[in-house]
């Protein structure tokens, strides 16, 4: 026995001396095998891009690595080498990103890397032996349904097949088990759980992505989102009295964008961002009525020209100045919601990873449900939700579906697609003018809209993007477009007390 195991501890791959990586040619090894199972798994639509590569950094000998993923799960499959409850560890993880570009969460392939492993027992389904005692076998998420799992002919088999089907016609899923997210890979005695997954240059894959510098709030003000300012958390608050003044009505905008932590966070991102507002600002939007939440501190570059710029941790927050420019009568002419953050295939936002234990907590993230109660019976005259992230079909569907959503209308991406790219759908609004219908812009690339009803629909979109009216006659004069629409307008005292009088009754 002592030389077979002088054999498999030779065949364990070792590191670069002092690099912390392993070795290129075993790299390309591991990168070609992965590459060969992504290709030759059925797909639908397009062919993939050119893949992105990661990998774990080697442990030290002896240590195992495990992933976690936002939903909690873990990473299953492979030879599960943990104690009982223990989540699944490995020697190495290996992941491909076949559409670098797009937004996450889109379907990525990740693969766990079994050292000391013989032929035998690497085989199996989506696992290739790949010489020299290493074991490649593909990751799926644990507590899932498995589209591709093949029920038993017996009758509890064929009633569970009956009840995954009834499960997907009342709410139809992306991905199932597919991973959409970069896990965070930590060593299995790392109490600090640092991320161990990280890109890596080789030939034959597409260039590591360009990360946006984050810096996340310490730990000991990580807590404080969610609290009132105290002199401890040094936390700025939103001012009530600049979002809904007495005797006038604006129009408002709330910006999420962001990725769910620094690793999936680029220079798009902030771009988009500044995009937007600009487009918000030409269109007659004031600067203090456009909130941004951004990534983990709000330091987004070129945030004096976004407007005040909060961090995406603060999920009351956000929910809180909707609740107040949406339940305070006549606050709101146009609400505008730009959403660009990380999305799940059940169209829940990530925010931001505050806490950095990979898993996303209800403070953590925002579901479809959520928000449609922040924006359920909204005073505003009309909600225009821009949709610029992964899957927007859940949204969508509840939207139509919803009988006290009748002034909200989305707008997602081009048909036909559940993932983003880039800034295109940025640029793309970039170019709204102030006397521009929104029905007609939308026409001129094709990106979808919905909302409770088609006609609704029309109607909303059938004005601009501050509610001028598209064809008057005669023609709204700039002085018109200005002094009556853009921006914000006083009314006149008599309407005030009357909505107030009104607003103090339903209250009641």
């Amino acid at each position: 026995m002592a030389p077979l195991l002088l054999l498999l501890l030779a065949a364990l791959p070792q590191p670069l001396g002092g690099s912390g990586r392993f070795a290129q040619p075993r790299l390309r090894r591991w990168g070609a095998a992965a590459l060969r199972h992504l290709q030759a798994a059925p797909r639908g639509g397009p062919g993939p891009e050119c893949p992105a590569l990661y990998v774990s950094e080697p442990a030290r000998p002896g240590h195992k690595v495990w992933a976690l993923l936002p939903d909690g799960s873990g990473a299953a499959g492979g030879a599960n080498r943990s104690g009982p409850g223990a989540p699944p560890a490995h020697d190495a993880l290996l992941l491909l990103d076949p559409s670098p570009g797009a937004s996450f969460g889109h379907p990525l392939r990740l693969f766990h890397l079994d050292f000391g492993v013989s032929p035998g027992r690497c085989r199996g389904p989506d696992r290739v032996y790949l010489g020299s005692y290493e074991c490649l076998s593909l990751a799926l998420r644990s507590r899932c349904e498995n589209r591709t799992k093949r029920h038993g002919r017996g009758g509890q088999g064929k009633r569970e097949a009956a009840g995954a089907r009834r499960a997907r016609r009342e709410e139809p899923l992306a991905g199932l088990c597919e991973i959409h997210f970069l896990p965070l890979v930590v060593a299995a005695l790392d109490p600090r759980r640092q991320q161990r997954l990280h890109c890596v240059e080789l030939q034959g894959f597409s260039p590591c992505p360009q990360l946006l510098p984050i810096v996340s709030p310490s730990p000991a003000a990580a807590p404080c989102e969610l609290d009132k300012n105290t002199r401890r958390c040094h936390r700025q608050q939103l001012p009530s009295h600049k979002s809904c003044r007495m005797y006038q009505t604006c129009d408002h905008a709330v910006l999420i964008s962001g990725g769910w932590q620094e690793q999936i966070t680029y220079p798009h991102h902030a771009r988009n961002l500044q995009l937007f507002a600009q487009m918000l600002r030409q269109n007659g939007f004031r600067q203090e009525h456009i909130k941004a939440f951004f990534a983990g501190n709000g330091q987004a570059p070129g945030a004096a020209e976004v407007g005040d710029v909060y961090p995406a941790t603060e999920k009351r927050l956000i929910r809180s100045h909707l609740a107040l420019v949406c339940r305070t009568r006549l606050c709101a002419d146009s609400l505008v919601l730009y959403l660009n953050s990380p999305t799940r295939s059940d169209g829940t936002m990530l925010l931001w990873d505050s806490n950095e234990n990979g898993i996303a907590d209800p403070k953590e993230r925002y579901p479809v449900a959520e928000l449609l109660t922040d924006l359920e019976g909204c005073n505003a005259r009309r909600v225009f939700l821009f949709l610029d992230q992964s899957y927007p079909g859940p949204l969508a569907r509840k939207l139509l579906a919803s009988g006290r959503h009748g002034n909200v209308v989305l707008v997602s991406s081009q048909k036909g697609s559940d993932v983003t790219r880039g800034s295109a759908f940025s640029e793309f609004w970039a170019g709204l003018q102030p006397d521009q219908c929104l029905l007609q812009h939308l026409r001129q690339e094709g990106p979808q809209a919905a909302g409770s009803s088609p006609g609704a629909t029309l109607q909303l979109l059938n004005v601009t993007l501050a509610g001028a009216p598209c064809h008057s006659t005669p023609p709204l004069t700039e002085d018109e477009r200005r002094r009556e629409f853009l921006g914000c307008q006083n009314l006149p005292t008599m309407l005030w007390y009357q909505a107030m009088h009104t607003q103090r009754q339903d209250d009641d």
